[in-house]
């Protein structure tokens, strides 16, 4: 999976269990940031939402999920 296609399936799953549209998603979301994977082997992604406190716990709430199913991604 790309940083891209993983930008998309969160927009997708915060779409369709919050609402909201998907303009604003992408902003609260913003980019995705990529570690090492020899010092992250375990999860070499993260994000740093940019929303309110609720759509900041939204967006941690997806990503606990997502972590355990694509942990590892390319840019």
């Amino acid at each position: 999976m790309t940083t891209a296609e993983l930008a998309d399936l969160f927009v997708t799953t915060l779409l369709r269990e919050l609402g909201g549209n998907r303009r604003r998603w992408r902003g609260v979301l913003g980019e995705a940031r990529l570690y090492s994977e020899d010092t992250h082997p375990h999860c070499n992604w993260s994000f740093t939402p940019h929303g309110t406190a609720a759509e900041n716990a939204a967006v941690e709430r997806v990503a606990d999920r997502l972590r355990g199913q694509h942990p590892i991604v390319r840019d």
